[in-house]
Protein backbone atom coordinates (compact mmCIF):
# COMPACT_ATOMS: atom_id res chain seq x y z
CA UNK A 1 0.00 0.00 0.00
CA UNK A 2 1.45 3.41 -0.74
CA UNK A 3 1.81 6.23 1.39
CA UNK A 4 -1.03 8.07 0.22
CA UNK A 5 -3.19 5.48 0.54
CA UNK A 6 -1.95 4.93 4.46
CA UNK A 7 -3.06 8.22 4.94
CA UNK A 8 -5.83 8.71 3.44
CA UNK A 9 -6.90 5.69 5.37
CA UNK A 10 -6.51 7.70 8.67
CA UNK A 11 -9.99 9.74 7.92
CA UNK A 12 -12.98 8.15 9.76
CA UNK A 13 -16.10 7.01 8.60
CA UNK A 14 -18.87 9.32 10.05
CA UNK A 15 -19.69 5.82 12.20
CA UNK A 16 -16.27 5.70 13.14
CA UNK A 17 -16.07 9.03 15.21
CA UNK A 18 -16.66 8.42 19.03
CA UNK A 19 -20.49 9.62 19.72
CA UNK A 20 -19.35 12.01 22.52
CA UNK A 21 -16.69 13.57 19.54
CA UNK A 22 -19.30 14.33 17.03
CA UNK A 23 -21.21 17.53 16.01
CA UNK A 24 -24.42 16.02 15.58
CA UNK A 25 -25.68 19.25 13.49
CA UNK A 26 -23.85 22.29 11.81
CA UNK A 27 -23.18 25.59 14.19
CA UNK A 28 -24.75 28.59 11.71
CA UNK A 29 -23.89 31.69 13.81
CA UNK A 30 -26.48 34.42 12.89
CA UNK A 31 -25.63 36.61 15.77
CA UNK A 32 -22.62 39.01 16.88
CA UNK A 33 -22.60 40.58 20.10
CA UNK A 34 -22.90 44.41 19.89
CA UNK A 35 -23.71 47.04 22.70
CA UNK A 36 -25.25 44.44 25.32
CA UNK A 37 -27.26 42.82 22.46
CA UNK A 38 -27.03 39.59 20.74
CA UNK A 39 -27.91 41.71 16.72
CA UNK A 40 -29.26 39.71 14.48
CA UNK A 41 -27.44 39.06 11.25
CA UNK A 42 -29.13 38.31 7.83
CA UNK A 43 -26.20 39.24 5.51
CA UNK A 44 -23.20 37.09 3.92
CA UNK A 45 -21.90 34.59 5.83
CA UNK A 46 -18.47 32.71 5.85
CA UNK A 47 -18.39 28.88 5.62
CA UNK A 48 -16.68 27.17 8.31
CA UNK A 49 -14.91 23.42 6.49
CA UNK A 50 -12.71 21.27 9.46
CA UNK A 51 -9.21 19.99 8.36
CA UNK A 52 -10.89 16.79 9.10
CA UNK A 53 -12.21 14.74 5.81
CA UNK A 54 -14.98 12.24 5.96
CA UNK A 55 -15.06 8.36 4.10
CA UNK A 56 -18.31 8.37 2.46
CA UNK A 57 -20.09 6.82 -0.65
CA UNK A 58 -18.74 9.34 -2.72
CA UNK A 59 -15.29 9.43 -1.65
CA UNK A 60 -13.68 11.88 0.75
CA UNK A 61 -15.62 14.89 1.95
CA UNK A 62 -14.29 17.60 3.75
CA UNK A 63 -16.89 18.29 6.59
CA UNK A 64 -18.65 21.59 6.88
CA UNK A 65 -18.83 22.44 10.40
CA UNK A 66 -20.91 25.44 10.36
CA UNK A 67 -20.74 29.31 9.26
CA UNK A 68 -20.25 33.04 11.05
CA UNK A 69 -21.30 36.60 9.60
CA UNK A 70 -18.88 38.51 7.43
CA UNK A 71 -19.77 41.75 8.56
CA UNK A 72 -18.95 44.86 6.20
CA UNK A 73 -16.89 48.27 6.83
CA UNK A 74 -20.36 49.83 7.99
CA UNK A 75 -21.48 47.01 10.39
CA UNK A 76 -17.96 46.87 11.76
CA UNK A 77 -18.21 50.66 12.15
CA UNK A 78 -21.12 50.27 14.01
CA UNK A 79 -19.45 48.36 16.34
CA UNK A 80 -16.79 50.17 17.14
CA UNK A 81 -18.21 53.49 18.34
CA UNK A 82 -20.34 51.09 20.67
CA UNK A 83 -17.04 50.23 22.25
CA UNK A 84 -16.35 54.21 21.82
CA UNK A 85 -19.41 54.95 23.59
CA UNK A 86 -19.37 52.52 26.42
CA UNK A 87 -15.78 54.40 26.94
CA UNK A 88 -17.29 57.66 26.97
CA UNK A 89 -13.98 59.49 27.30
CA UNK A 90 -13.34 57.06 30.40
CA UNK A 91 -16.31 58.62 31.77
CA UNK A 92 -18.36 55.24 31.09
CA UNK A 93 -19.52 52.80 33.79
CA UNK A 94 -16.70 50.13 32.90
CA UNK A 95 -14.14 52.70 32.90
CA UNK A 96 -15.54 54.39 36.15
CA UNK A 97 -16.18 51.04 38.31
CA UNK A 98 -14.19 49.85 41.13
CA UNK A 99 -11.60 47.77 40.43
CA UNK A 100 -13.71 45.11 42.97
CA UNK A 101 -16.53 45.85 40.68
CA UNK A 102 -14.70 45.05 37.53
CA UNK A 103 -13.65 42.14 39.44
CA UNK A 104 -16.73 40.78 40.22
CA UNK A 105 -17.93 40.93 36.16
CA UNK A 106 -14.88 38.82 35.71
CA UNK A 107 -15.70 36.31 37.81
CA UNK A 108 -19.03 35.84 37.04
CA UNK A 109 -17.90 35.45 33.16
CA UNK A 110 -15.73 32.97 34.22
CA UNK A 111 -18.17 30.55 36.02
CA UNK A 112 -20.18 30.92 32.91
CA UNK A 113 -17.35 30.06 30.67
CA UNK A 114 -16.65 26.89 32.54
CA UNK A 115 -20.26 25.54 31.70
CA UNK A 116 -19.37 25.74 28.46
CA UNK A 117 -15.71 23.75 28.48
CA UNK A 118 -17.35 20.49 26.67
CA UNK A 119 -18.86 22.54 23.64
CA UNK A 120 -16.07 24.49 23.14
CA UNK A 121 -13.21 21.99 23.65
CA UNK A 122 -15.10 19.45 20.95
CA UNK A 123 -15.47 23.06 18.62
CA UNK A 124 -11.51 23.42 19.24
CA UNK A 125 -10.94 19.99 17.85
CA UNK A 126 -12.93 20.33 14.69
CA UNK A 127 -11.75 23.89 13.58
CA UNK A 128 -8.27 23.90 14.32
CA UNK A 129 -7.21 19.90 14.14
CA UNK A 130 -6.12 20.23 18.06
CA UNK A 131 -5.80 16.94 20.01
CA UNK A 132 -8.33 16.18 22.69
CA UNK A 133 -5.98 16.32 25.44
CA UNK A 134 -4.03 19.51 24.15
CA UNK A 135 -7.78 21.28 23.62
CA UNK A 136 -8.59 20.68 27.24
CA UNK A 137 -5.46 22.05 28.13
CA UNK A 138 -6.01 24.85 26.49
CA UNK A 139 -9.32 25.99 27.73
CA UNK A 140 -8.44 24.88 31.38
CA UNK A 141 -5.18 26.73 31.38
CA UNK A 142 -7.07 29.76 30.08
CA UNK A 143 -9.44 29.85 32.72
CA UNK A 144 -6.25 29.38 35.46
CA UNK A 145 -5.34 32.25 33.28
CA UNK A 146 -8.23 34.65 33.98
CA UNK A 147 -8.02 33.48 37.87
CA UNK A 148 -4.23 34.52 37.91
CA UNK A 149 -5.15 37.90 36.51
CA UNK A 150 -7.18 38.50 39.27
CA UNK A 151 -5.42 37.83 41.36
CA UNK A 152 -2.81 39.81 39.94
CA UNK A 153 -4.70 42.94 39.73
CA UNK A 154 -5.60 42.26 43.25
CA UNK A 155 -2.12 42.65 44.23
CA UNK A 156 -1.46 45.79 42.31
CA UNK A 157 -4.07 47.76 43.74
CA UNK A 158 -3.33 46.85 47.09
CA UNK A 159 0.19 48.40 46.40
CA UNK A 160 -1.82 51.41 45.06
CA UNK A 161 -4.43 51.75 47.71
CA UNK A 162 -1.57 53.79 49.97
CA UNK A 163 -0.55 57.45 49.94
CA UNK A 164 3.26 58.85 49.12
CA UNK A 165 4.59 62.14 50.85
CA UNK A 166 7.71 63.42 49.16
CA UNK A 167 8.65 67.04 48.95
CA UNK A 168 5.13 68.33 50.68
CA UNK A 169 3.23 66.84 47.99
CA UNK A 170 0.51 64.25 48.54
CA UNK A 171 -0.26 61.75 45.70
CA UNK A 172 -1.55 58.52 45.05
CA UNK A 173 -0.81 56.14 41.94
CA UNK A 174 -3.25 53.91 40.87
CA UNK A 175 -3.43 52.55 36.81
CA UNK A 176 -6.33 53.78 34.59
CA UNK A 177 -7.17 51.99 31.50
CA UNK A 178 -6.12 52.98 27.71
CA UNK A 179 -9.54 53.59 26.11
CA UNK A 180 -10.80 51.42 23.32
CA UNK A 181 -8.71 47.81 22.53
CA UNK A 182 -8.86 46.32 19.15
CA UNK A 183 -8.15 42.32 19.63
CA UNK A 184 -7.55 40.08 17.29
CA UNK A 185 -6.18 36.65 17.92
CA UNK A 186 -4.20 33.73 16.59
CA UNK A 187 -5.66 30.35 15.49
CA UNK A 188 -3.00 28.23 17.14
CA UNK A 189 -4.27 29.07 20.20
CA UNK A 190 -7.75 30.78 19.61
CA UNK A 191 -9.16 30.71 23.23
CA UNK A 192 -5.68 31.07 25.09
CA UNK A 193 -3.87 33.59 23.35
CA UNK A 194 -6.88 35.08 22.51
CA UNK A 195 -7.74 35.80 26.12
CA UNK A 196 -4.33 36.33 27.38
CA UNK A 197 -4.73 39.90 25.98
CA UNK A 198 -8.45 40.20 25.61
CA UNK A 199 -8.76 39.79 29.69
CA UNK A 200 -6.25 41.72 31.06
CA UNK A 201 -7.54 44.18 28.60
CA UNK A 202 -11.08 44.08 29.73
CA UNK A 203 -10.54 44.15 33.31
CA UNK A 204 -8.52 46.95 33.58
CA UNK A 205 -11.62 48.94 32.40
CA UNK A 206 -10.68 49.10 28.16
CA UNK A 207 -13.74 48.38 26.55
CA UNK A 208 -12.83 46.09 23.75
CA UNK A 209 -13.56 45.28 20.25
CA UNK A 210 -13.13 41.36 19.36
CA UNK A 211 -12.22 40.62 15.96
CA UNK A 212 -12.26 36.39 16.16
CA UNK A 213 -9.71 34.31 14.21
CA UNK A 214 -9.78 33.61 10.81
CA UNK A 215 -9.60 29.63 11.62
CA UNK A 216 -11.29 29.23 15.37
CA UNK A 217 -14.03 31.86 15.20
CA UNK A 218 -17.45 29.25 15.63
CA UNK A 219 -15.75 28.06 19.24
CA UNK A 220 -16.16 31.53 20.45
CA UNK A 221 -19.70 31.74 19.64
CA UNK A 222 -20.89 29.39 22.44
CA UNK A 223 -19.21 32.48 25.18
CA UNK A 224 -20.91 35.24 23.32
CA UNK A 225 -24.35 35.07 26.11
CA UNK A 226 -21.46 34.94 28.83
CA UNK A 227 -20.03 38.04 27.50
CA UNK A 228 -23.35 39.42 27.16
CA UNK A 229 -24.42 38.88 30.81
CA UNK A 230 -21.25 39.67 32.90
CA UNK A 231 -20.20 42.73 31.29
CA UNK A 232 -22.23 46.07 30.78
CA UNK A 233 -23.29 47.02 27.05
CA UNK A 234 -20.57 48.17 24.99
CA UNK A 235 -18.22 46.71 27.48
CA UNK A 236 -16.98 44.32 24.90
CA UNK A 237 -18.22 43.96 21.22
CA UNK A 238 -17.92 40.93 18.21
CA UNK A 239 -16.73 41.67 14.67
CA UNK A 240 -16.45 39.44 12.01
CA UNK A 241 -15.18 38.90 8.56
CA UNK A 242 -12.30 39.99 6.20
CA UNK A 243 -9.69 41.04 8.33
CA UNK A 244 -8.61 42.80 4.91
CA UNK A 245 -12.02 44.49 4.71
CA UNK A 246 -13.16 46.15 8.12
CA UNK A 247 -9.65 46.69 10.08
CA UNK A 248 -8.31 49.44 7.78
CA UNK A 249 -11.74 51.74 8.70
CA UNK A 250 -11.48 50.82 12.25
CA UNK A 251 -7.64 52.24 12.56
CA UNK A 252 -7.65 55.06 9.84
CA UNK A 253 -10.62 56.20 12.34
CA UNK A 254 -8.38 57.18 14.78
CA UNK A 255 -10.91 55.63 17.28
CA UNK A 256 -8.31 52.99 18.39
CA UNK A 257 -6.64 53.45 21.01
CA UNK A 258 -4.98 50.20 21.88
CA UNK A 259 -3.96 47.28 19.16
CA UNK A 260 -3.14 43.74 20.17
CA UNK A 261 -2.62 41.33 17.58
CA UNK A 262 -0.57 37.72 17.92
CA UNK A 263 0.17 37.05 14.00
CA UNK A 264 2.30 38.39 11.24
CA UNK A 265 4.75 41.58 12.06
CA UNK A 266 4.03 42.72 8.34
CA UNK A 267 0.52 43.05 9.40
CA UNK A 268 0.65 44.40 12.31
CA UNK A 269 3.20 47.26 10.57
CA UNK A 270 0.27 47.47 8.39
CA UNK A 271 -2.39 48.28 10.41
CA UNK A 272 -0.30 50.37 12.67
CA UNK A 273 0.67 52.96 9.74
CA UNK A 274 -3.12 52.91 9.24
CA UNK A 275 -3.77 55.18 12.60
CA UNK A 276 -4.37 58.66 12.19
CA UNK A 277 -1.71 59.46 15.12
CA UNK A 278 0.88 56.73 15.83
CA UNK A 279 2.30 58.11 19.07
CA UNK A 280 -1.54 57.74 20.82
CA UNK A 281 -1.09 54.10 19.69
CA UNK A 282 -0.65 51.58 21.91
CA UNK A 283 0.33 48.18 20.05
CA UNK A 284 0.61 44.93 22.26
CA UNK A 285 1.77 42.35 19.82
CA UNK A 286 2.91 38.69 19.45
CA UNK A 287 4.48 38.00 16.52
CA UNK A 288 6.89 36.25 14.28
CA UNK A 289 9.47 33.52 15.58
CA UNK A 290 12.20 31.76 14.35
CA UNK A 291 13.50 30.08 17.87
CA UNK A 292 16.34 28.21 17.29
CA UNK A 293 17.86 25.26 19.06
CA UNK A 294 21.82 25.32 19.91
CA UNK A 295 23.24 21.79 20.07
CA UNK A 296 26.89 21.51 21.33
CA UNK A 297 29.09 18.76 21.72
CA UNK A 298 28.89 18.65 25.44
CA UNK A 299 24.63 17.75 24.96
CA UNK A 300 22.97 14.62 26.46
CA UNK A 301 22.02 13.83 23.65
CA UNK A 302 19.07 11.84 24.15
CA UNK A 303 17.54 14.85 26.48
CA UNK A 304 18.25 17.09 23.22
CA UNK A 305 16.55 14.92 20.70
CA UNK A 306 13.55 14.50 23.56
CA UNK A 307 12.97 18.38 24.14
CA UNK A 308 13.94 19.11 20.28
CA UNK A 309 11.19 16.99 19.26
CA UNK A 310 8.67 18.06 21.73
CA UNK A 311 9.92 21.96 20.55
CA UNK A 312 9.39 21.63 17.30
CA UNK A 313 6.56 19.17 16.60
CA UNK A 314 4.14 19.77 19.18
CA UNK A 315 0.52 20.80 17.89
CA UNK A 316 2.38 19.72 14.52
CA UNK A 317 4.93 23.02 14.80
CA UNK A 318 1.95 25.53 14.83
CA UNK A 319 3.53 27.38 17.90
CA UNK A 320 5.04 30.91 17.55
CA UNK A 321 7.26 29.33 20.28
CA UNK A 322 7.96 25.88 18.45
CA UNK A 323 11.62 25.55 17.93
CA UNK A 324 12.05 26.02 14.12
CA UNK A 325 15.89 25.36 13.40
CA UNK A 326 18.06 23.29 14.67
CA UNK A 327 22.12 24.09 15.35
CA UNK A 328 23.71 20.52 15.85
CA UNK A 329 27.56 20.76 17.01
CA UNK A 330 29.31 18.67 13.84
CA UNK A 331 30.25 15.71 16.68
CA UNK A 332 27.10 14.78 17.34
CA UNK A 333 24.58 15.58 14.30
CA UNK A 334 25.14 12.01 12.64
CA UNK A 335 23.44 10.88 15.97
CA UNK A 336 21.36 13.22 16.56
CA UNK A 337 19.77 13.29 13.15
CA UNK A 338 19.46 9.16 13.30
CA UNK A 339 17.77 9.53 16.91
CA UNK A 340 15.73 12.20 15.89
CA UNK A 341 14.52 10.33 12.53
CA UNK A 342 13.62 6.99 14.68
CA UNK A 343 11.57 9.05 17.01
CA UNK A 344 9.52 10.87 14.18
CA UNK A 345 9.32 7.20 12.99
CA UNK A 346 7.20 6.30 16.68
CA UNK A 347 4.68 9.72 15.68
CA UNK A 348 1.23 9.07 15.87
CA UNK A 349 -0.54 10.25 13.21
CA UNK A 350 -4.51 10.60 13.20
CA UNK A 351 -7.64 12.56 14.13
CA UNK A 352 -7.89 14.71 17.64
CA UNK A 353 -9.96 12.40 19.59
CA UNK A 354 -7.30 9.33 19.09
CA UNK A 355 -5.80 8.19 22.37
CA UNK A 356 -1.43 8.68 21.88
CA UNK A 357 -2.16 11.24 18.82
CA UNK A 358 0.83 13.08 17.97
CA UNK A 359 0.27 14.85 14.22
CA UNK A 360 -3.37 15.71 13.14
CA UNK A 361 -4.83 17.61 10.32
CA UNK A 362 -3.18 21.11 9.60
CA UNK A 363 -6.20 23.81 9.58
CA UNK A 364 -5.06 25.73 6.96
CA UNK A 365 -5.86 24.78 3.40
CA UNK A 366 -2.33 26.46 1.84
CA UNK A 367 0.02 24.47 4.40
CA UNK A 368 0.59 21.39 3.18
CA UNK A 369 1.75 22.78 -0.64
CA UNK A 370 3.74 25.70 1.53
CA UNK A 371 5.82 22.91 3.67
CA UNK A 372 5.96 20.54 0.34
CA UNK A 373 7.36 23.68 -1.53
CA UNK A 374 9.91 24.24 1.36
CA UNK A 375 11.44 21.01 1.66
CA UNK A 376 11.52 20.69 -2.73
CA UNK A 377 13.61 23.84 -2.05
CA UNK A 378 15.64 22.78 0.74
CA UNK A 379 16.69 19.45 -1.62
CA UNK A 380 17.21 21.27 -4.41
CA UNK A 381 19.74 23.34 -2.51
CA UNK A 382 21.75 20.26 -1.04
CA UNK A 383 19.20 19.25 1.31
CA UNK A 384 18.26 15.21 2.38
CA UNK A 385 14.95 14.13 3.94
CA UNK A 386 16.70 12.01 6.74
CA UNK A 387 13.33 10.31 7.86
CA UNK A 388 10.82 7.88 6.05
CA UNK A 389 8.10 9.54 4.00
CA UNK A 390 9.40 12.81 5.81
CA UNK A 391 7.00 15.39 3.92
CA UNK A 392 4.92 13.22 2.05
CA UNK A 393 1.30 14.43 2.84
CA UNK A 394 -2.25 13.48 1.50
CA UNK A 395 -5.15 16.31 1.92
CA UNK A 396 -4.60 18.26 5.11
CA UNK A 397 -2.23 15.89 6.91
CA UNK A 398 1.78 16.09 6.53
CA UNK A 399 4.27 13.33 7.55
CA UNK A 400 7.33 15.90 9.57
CA UNK A 401 9.51 16.15 7.64
CA UNK A 402 13.79 16.17 9.21
CA UNK A 403 16.05 17.90 6.94
CA UNK A 404 19.60 17.91 6.75
CA UNK A 405 22.13 20.03 6.18
CA UNK A 406 20.09 23.09 5.90
CA UNK A 407 22.04 26.28 4.57
CA UNK A 408 21.56 30.21 4.07
CA UNK A 409 20.32 29.42 0.24
CA UNK A 410 17.23 27.91 1.48
CA UNK A 411 13.67 29.36 2.57
CA UNK A 412 13.31 27.57 5.28
CA UNK A 413 16.65 29.03 6.94
CA UNK A 414 14.66 32.08 7.19
CA UNK A 415 10.75 31.52 6.96
CA UNK A 416 8.92 30.71 9.54
CA UNK A 417 7.81 27.28 8.58
CA UNK A 418 5.03 27.09 11.39
CA UNK A 419 4.22 23.54 10.36
CA UNK A 420 5.77 19.79 10.66
CA UNK A 421 9.23 20.67 8.46
CA UNK A 422 12.46 20.60 11.07
CA UNK A 423 15.35 21.88 9.77
CA UNK A 424 19.09 20.77 10.99
CA UNK A 425 22.49 23.04 10.57
CA UNK A 426 25.73 21.46 11.11
CA UNK A 427 27.91 23.94 12.88
CA UNK A 428 31.69 23.42 14.41
CA UNK A 429 31.74 26.94 15.76
CA UNK A 430 29.44 28.47 18.41
CA UNK A 431 29.69 31.38 16.96
CA UNK A 432 28.18 30.14 13.86
CA UNK A 433 24.56 29.83 15.81
CA UNK A 434 25.51 33.27 17.66
CA UNK A 435 25.72 34.93 14.14
CA UNK A 436 22.51 33.61 12.55
CA UNK A 437 20.63 35.18 15.94
CA UNK A 438 22.39 38.59 15.04
CA UNK A 439 21.14 38.33 11.28
CA UNK A 440 17.95 37.19 12.31
CA UNK A 441 14.84 39.69 12.41
CA UNK A 442 13.71 37.81 14.61
CA UNK A 443 14.16 37.99 18.41
CA UNK A 444 12.04 35.73 21.15
CA UNK A 445 13.77 32.76 22.25
CA UNK A 446 16.38 30.54 22.03
CA UNK A 447 17.15 26.67 23.31
CA UNK A 448 20.45 25.81 24.04
CA UNK A 449 21.78 22.33 24.93
CA UNK A 450 24.85 20.83 26.72
CA UNK A 451 26.88 20.11 30.13
CA UNK A 452 29.68 22.43 29.96
CA UNK A 453 29.38 25.16 32.00
CA UNK A 454 31.57 27.57 30.51
CA UNK A 455 30.24 27.44 27.21
CA UNK A 456 26.60 27.58 28.40
CA UNK A 457 27.63 30.82 30.19
CA UNK A 458 29.52 31.99 27.01
CA UNK A 459 26.11 31.24 25.29
CA UNK A 460 24.22 32.95 27.88
CA UNK A 461 26.00 36.18 27.81
CA UNK A 462 25.83 35.77 23.62
CA UNK A 463 22.07 35.36 23.35
CA UNK A 464 20.00 37.45 25.93
CA UNK A 465 20.88 40.27 24.48
CA UNK A 466 19.38 39.25 21.06
CA UNK A 467 16.24 37.30 22.15
CA UNK A 468 13.91 37.79 25.11
CA UNK A 469 14.13 33.90 26.58
CA UNK A 470 16.86 31.48 26.81
CA UNK A 471 16.00 28.07 27.83
CA UNK A 472 18.65 25.79 28.94
CA UNK A 473 18.40 21.90 28.26
CA UNK A 474 14.84 22.44 27.17
CA UNK A 475 12.66 23.50 24.64
CA UNK A 476 11.22 27.28 23.87
CA UNK A 477 8.06 27.89 25.66
CA UNK A 478 5.52 30.56 27.18
CA UNK A 479 5.19 29.51 30.34
CA UNK A 480 5.08 29.59 33.66
CA UNK A 481 2.12 32.29 32.54
CA UNK A 482 4.00 34.33 35.65
CA UNK A 483 6.98 34.97 33.62
CA UNK A 484 7.54 37.62 31.10
CA UNK A 485 6.23 36.37 27.15
CA UNK A 486 7.86 39.14 24.87
CA UNK A 487 10.46 39.06 22.29
CA UNK A 488 12.66 41.63 20.44
CA UNK A 489 13.33 42.98 16.93
CA UNK A 490 10.19 41.54 14.55
CA UNK A 491 9.30 38.80 17.28
CA UNK A 492 6.76 40.97 19.53
CA UNK A 493 5.36 44.74 20.63
CA UNK A 494 4.83 44.65 24.91
CA UNK A 495 4.39 42.02 27.51
CA UNK A 496 2.20 39.06 27.80
CA UNK A 497 2.61 37.78 31.20
CA UNK A 498 -0.28 37.61 34.34
CA UNK A 499 0.96 40.95 36.03
CA UNK A 500 3.07 42.18 32.97
CA UNK A 501 0.12 42.45 30.70
CA UNK A 502 -2.31 44.28 33.17
CA UNK A 503 0.47 46.73 32.92
CA UNK A 504 0.56 47.05 29.65
CA UNK A 505 -3.03 47.61 28.86
CA UNK A 506 -3.44 50.49 31.21
CA UNK A 507 -1.22 53.65 32.35
CA UNK A 508 0.11 54.86 35.53
CA UNK A 509 -2.08 58.21 36.78
CA UNK A 510 -1.12 60.24 40.21
CA UNK A 511 -3.52 62.46 41.40
CA UNK A 512 -1.78 65.00 43.95
CA UNK A 513 -2.14 68.02 46.26
CA UNK A 514 -0.09 70.14 48.25
CA UNK A 515 0.02 69.00 51.64
CA UNK A 516 -1.73 71.53 53.40
CA UNK A 517 -4.67 71.14 56.35
CA UNK A 518 -7.14 71.98 53.35
CA UNK A 519 -6.12 70.03 50.67
CA UNK A 520 -5.33 67.34 53.64
CA UNK A 521 -9.16 67.66 54.63
CA UNK A 522 -10.41 66.76 51.19
CA UNK A 523 -8.61 63.76 50.63
CA UNK A 524 -9.64 62.69 54.01
CA UNK A 525 -13.22 62.99 53.07
CA UNK A 526 -12.78 61.77 49.69
CA UNK A 527 -11.28 58.52 51.12
CA UNK A 528 -13.37 58.47 54.25
CA UNK A 529 -17.04 58.53 52.80
CA UNK A 530 -15.46 56.79 49.68
CA UNK A 531 -16.41 59.25 47.25
CA UNK A 532 -14.05 58.38 44.21
CA UNK A 533 -13.93 54.96 43.01
CA UNK A 534 -10.25 56.00 41.69
CA UNK A 535 -8.86 57.65 45.10
CA UNK A 536 -9.34 55.19 47.43
CA UNK A 537 -7.55 53.25 50.46
CA UNK A 538 -10.16 50.79 50.27
CA UNK A 539 -8.02 46.79 50.05
CA UNK A 540 -9.01 43.95 48.58
CA UNK A 541 -8.93 40.88 50.28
Amino acid sequence: MSVQQNLEKLFPKESDIPAEYQLTETIEQREYLVNGDMRQWTGKTQDVWSPIYIQTENGLEQKRIGSYPITDPTDAMEVLYASVKAFNNGRGEWPSMSVPQRIECVEKFTNKMIAKRDEVVKLLMWEIGKSLGDSQKEFDRTVQYIYDTIDALKDIDRTSSTFMITEGIIGQVRRSPLGVVLCMGPFNYPLNETFTTLIPALIMGNTVLFKTPKHGTLLHYPLLEAFKDAFPPGVINTVYGRGNSIIPNLMESGKIDCLTLIGSSKVADKLKKMHPKVNRLRAILGLDAKNAAIVTESSDLELAVKECMLGSLSFNGQRCTALKIMFVHKSLVDQFNKRMAEEMGKLKLGMMWEKGVNITPLPEPNKPAYLKELVEDAKMHGASVMNENGGESFKSIVIPALLYPVNSKMKIWEEEQFGPVVPVVPFESIEEPIDYLIASSHGQQVSIFGTDVHQISELIDATVNQVSRVNINSQCQRGPDTFPFTGRKDSAEGTLSVSAALRSFSIRTVVSTKQTSENKAIINQIVEKQESNFLSTRFIL
